[in-house]
């Protein structure tokens, strides 16, 4: 077996695999044209015999690092470090490393943030922006692909991969109606984000309640300036400090509904016999609360291949400069013990 300085070659492999050199060199440049078995022959070789892929060679000729770039709010939140997994994994199945960005504010300093990482020698960015007012993705540095995560900004170049947050909410506001509660609170509501996420999970609280004749109670809207378990207890203690009577809640993510569920029950609120919470993400610990949390799920790993996958299609394909897209992902409502009926939480409690 022929060596250079002691170490295989792309030589040694192409002999083991039974294929040609530039065969070798298609299939470690990720070259798409190749069948998956002669594929599959290259790199059991490569394995075989533990060649160390130059890297940097490849990327020269290639023009490309295989890293991405993820930016998010804050990873401190479980959704968003729930998320960066999920993109991890989905990136790796394309051969493509991942750098997260934490951007943590809002607004155009956001927006700098993002555009600021193609400093780090990425391919391209998957944003997963906090609250960007009307026209702020215009900003966005499309020099290279950018897949933005959220609803789209209607003067927005890039590609967007975007939930049901209106169907999603609705589907949670009807659960409670059904299941008996008559006065339902809601907290995540924000009067400075009119046109974002906020904005849209709250229309569907509101549609819900119109469609079953009943009108939204400014009494039982909480706004909340960040969607942390603090201010779920926080904005729960308020609605009980002021007297406001309510037998369901609506939180807009899942650590809100978490800390205003221990609140409930720090202050002697049943959940959910005198309380019914819904929360939206179904991270981890919504599984694990005490009752569980019925929850939204809004597709995250669904969300993560799409964003990856067109990422991808944009990098690999520069010359395919065609409109963006707008890719819609599901949700399905997970109903667990924290939105018992009326009657089974009465039941179980007697």
């Amino acid at each position: 077996m022929s060596t250079q300085n002691g170490s295989v070659t792309m030589q040694d492999v192409a002999a083991l695999a039974k294929v040609s050199v530039k065969t070798v060199s298609n299939v470690l440049s990720g070259y798409e044209h190749v069948s998956a078995k002669m594929r599959a022959r290259v790199m059991a070789a490569v394995t075989e015999l533990n060649y160390e892929i130059n890297v940097s060679a490849r990327n020269l000729r290639t023009g490309r690092t295989q890293v991405l770039g993820l930016a998010v709010p804050e990873l401190s939140q479980a959704y968003f470090a729930e998320l960066a997994d999920a993109v991890i994994r989905a990136a790796k199945e394309r051969n493509y490393t991942v750098l997260i960005e934490q951007t943590t504010t809002g607004g155009p300093d956001e927006i700098s943030t993002v555009s600021a990482m193609r400093r780090h020698a990425i391919d391209g960015v998957i944003f997963s922006p906090f609250a960007p007012e009307s026209g702020d993705l215009s900003r966005l540095d499309l020099e290279f692909p950018v897949v933005v995560l959220g609803d789209r900004d209607a003067v927005s170049p890039a590609d967007h991969i975007t939930m049901s947050n209106v169907a999603a909410v609705k589907a949670a506001t009807d659960h409670l109606i059904e299941s008996g509660r008559s006065r339902i609170a809601v907290i995540g509501s924000d009067p400075h984000d009119p046109v974002g996420t906020a904005a849209l999970r709250f229309r569907g609280y509101a549609e819900s309640l119109r469609e079953h004749g009943r009108d939204v109670a400014s009494d039982l809207v909480c706004s909340v300036q960040l969607w942390h378990r603090a201010d779920g207890a926080a904005a729960v203690e308020r609605l009980l400090e002021r007297g406001v009577e309510f037998d369901g809640l609506v939180c807009f993510n899942d650590a809100l509904a978490l800390g205003a569920m221990a609140r409930l029950q720090q202050l002697g609120r049943r959940v959910p016999e005198d309380v019914a919470v819904v929360g939206f993400d179904d991270i981890e610990d919504s599984r694990f609360s005490t009752p569980s949390l019925t929850t939204v799920s809004p597709g995250r790993e669904e969300i993560a291949r799409l964003a990856v996958d067109t990422l991808v299609r944009r990098i690999e394909h520069p010359g395919q400069r065609d409109v963006p897209v707008d890719l819609a992902v599901g949700y399905e409502l997970v109903v667990r013990g924290s939105s018992a009926p009326l009657a089974a939480a009465a039941a179980s409690s007697s």
